[in-house]
């Protein structure tokens, strides 16, 4: 359902835009924009995007002006404003069987708490919906502004057990709103959060084949493992997958991939890296991924990481002269990253060591960095440290400050080990260029 009309308001004007130069300032409400209200983000992007803007204002003396603009199609006019509806989403009204947020303890940062599940935040930052909590009004709304891609956490297609899986009686209608989406030529990237002995096997086959027949407008499917937390208590007993279990999925995807790639040319559905890693598996080449379009999600993290070292040791040259590093990582991804520290080691003359955290805080079954607290790799690195510069990957903060899972700030680990820290792109783009920084800030000394 459409929320009630609340106007946007101007936060800042860009010195020297076509806002500026037409008289439109700070403060300034916009009622509509060629006679259409704008309620968030969206519609506004969508509606500035012509050639020719007709925008209503209301000035804080509560003056109305309407504004005639020509400019080229799609250029910003250069305002800013606070978004009411995206500074407070959708809650997300599902009570699923494996959700991570369900495991969380007490301490953690607030926001960790919240679960949403709106549309406007999966095409705008990319977050996962389900679409139980939309109604058609919703979906139509979707259509008309044309927003795309947005990404769907499916988890099944079988509309009996979704409802099961989602607890949600609402969940079972997912095929009915893609088909929907995609005749509209709405793309959609779609995840499924597989759990052992409920939606892996034929219901795995059966949810990857009717999301196959929505192809173009679906165009990768993201395979993950369910996580499980030691803080499982009074929750839906499920499994965990092991090494037998990850290499039967590995084969049965493989089958389907190489179905599905002789009649597109692409696999269309991914695993994530921590299968091949539980399998003791080879992970598939980097061409496998293509254009990575599920990086975030874990799938083809490692290759990508690999592919932008290996770049770079090609690109930079110089001589560390023996500087020492740490480097904090997660168990799962501790023999690659040793792996590629050997290389940079050996190529710019440094010395890094790679430390593997256990994961007490979550348990051990959690193994991914990007779960890691300051309270795990304060307790195993403090008498692990290789030299005073610590290097720690970015998916480990909040998205944007510099805060870990656990509420605690990044400076305050870094005085109690008395090391620097230095955070480096979890993709890997940025660890030489970083490494590099340090070395001259430390020979210019």
């Amino acid at each position: 359902m459409r929320p009630q009309k609340k106007n946007i308001v101007v936060t800042y004007v860009a010195k020297n835009s076509i806002a500026e130069k037409y008289g439109i300032e700070p403060n300034d409400e916009i009622l509509a924009i060629n006679g259409t209200d704008v309620l968030d983000t969206i519609e506004y992007r969508y509606l500035t995007a012509d050639s020719k803007l007709n925008i209503k204002i209301k000035k804080p003396s509560g003056d109305i002006k309407e504004i005639l603009i020509k400019k080229r199609p799609y250029e910003d006019i250069g305002i800013e404003f606070d978004d009411p509806y995206i500074n407070n989403p959708r809650r997300c009204s599902n009570k699923c069987i494996f959700c991570f947020i369900d495991q969380l303890p007490n301490g953690m940062r607030d926001t960790l708490y919240f679960k949403d599940d709106d549309s406007r935040l999966s095409f705008l930052q990319g977050n996962f919906i389900t679409l139980t909590n939309m109604s058609d009004e919703d979906i139509e709304r979707i259509i008309k502004f044309k927003i795309s891609p947005i990404n769907v956490s499916v988890h099944t297609t079988n509309p009996n057990l979704r409802v099961k899986m989602l607890n949600n009686k609402r969940a079972g209608k997912v095929l009915e709103y893609l088909k929907k989406l995609t005749d509209a030529s709405i793309k959609v990237n779609c995840q499924i959060v597989l759990c052992p002995d409920i939606n892996d096997g034929k219901e795995l086959e059966r949810t990857i084949y009717d999301l196959f027949s929505m192809y173009p407008n679906i165009s990768n499917v993201a395979v993950v493992p369910v996580g499980i937390t030691k803080y499982r208590e009074g929750l839906y007993p499920l499994k965990s997958f092991d090494k037998e279990t990850s290499k039967q999925v590995i084969r049965q995807v493989e089958k389907i991939q190489q179905d599905i790639s002789q009649r597109i040319g692409s696999p269309f559905v991914r695993l994530a890296d921590e299968f091949y890693i539980m399998a003791e598996e080879k992970l598939p080449e980097y061409e496998h991924y293509e254009d990575f379009e599920q990086l975030e999600d874990g799938i083809g993290m490692i290759r990508f990481f690999e592919k932008c070292i290996e770049d770079d040791l090609e690109y930079f040259d110089f001589d560390g002269k023996g500087l020492k590093f740490t480097i904090a990582t997660g168990v799962s991804s501790y023999e690659f990253i040793k792996d590629m520290a050997e290389k940079i080691n050996n190529k710019f003359n440094v010395d890094i060591r790679v430390v593997p955290i256990i994961n007490n805080f979550f348990g051990e079954k959690i193994t991914v960095t990007g779960l890691l607290t300051s309270k795990d790799i304060y307790e195993q690195i403090k008498d692990k440290l290789n030299g005073n510069i610590l290097l720690l990957s970015s998916n480990m903060f909040k998205a944007d400050e510099d805060v870990f899972l656990d509420d605690v700030h990044m400076l305050d680990l870094s005085n109690s080990l008395g090391v620097k820290i230095v955070k480096c792109k979890y993709t890997g783009e940025d660890l030489i260029e970083n490494i590099e920084r340090e070395v001259i800030k430390w020979q210019s000394r």
